[in-house]
């Protein structure tokens, strides 16, 4: 019954800043052992870790797009949002919003996706 779905603009100018929202149903984005998380793919390229938000609005940026990457949510929509700044064509890829869920110590595993959406950087 989970379910996660991305929304945003597919094409983003340079310099100006990509804002993705992630909405869940199925499940509260304030349930604990679980990290909402975003993931992206370039063309190309394996999957990147971007960040999370864990059930306490606490979060977590990938140390290489933490200057640039910011994570919030609106627990009233059951939605959390991805900010990133100052965006080159370097950060065109598929965005993904995940569900992330601690099964014990040292056991963790994405068990939810959503389907994924192009954000293309015009250069």
């Amino acid at each position: 019954q989970v379910q996660l779905q991305e929304s945003g603009p597919g094409l983003v100018r340079p310099s100006q800043t990509l804002s993705l929202t992630c909405t869940v149903s199925g499940d509260s984005i304030t349930t604990d052992y679980v990290y909402w998380s975003w993931i992206r793919q370039p063309p190309g390229k394996g999957m990147e870790w971007i960040g999370y938000m864990g059930a306490s609005g606490s979060t977590y940026v990938n140390p290489s797009l933490k200057r640039r990457a910011s994570i919030s949510r609106d627990t009233s929509k059951n939605q959390f949002t991805l900010q990133l700044s100052s965006v080159t064509p370097e950060d065109t890829a598929v965005y993904y919003c995940a569900r992330r869920s601690r099964l014990g110590d040292d056991d963790y595993k994405y068990d939810y996706w959503g389907q994924g959406t192009q954000v293309t950087v015009s250069s």
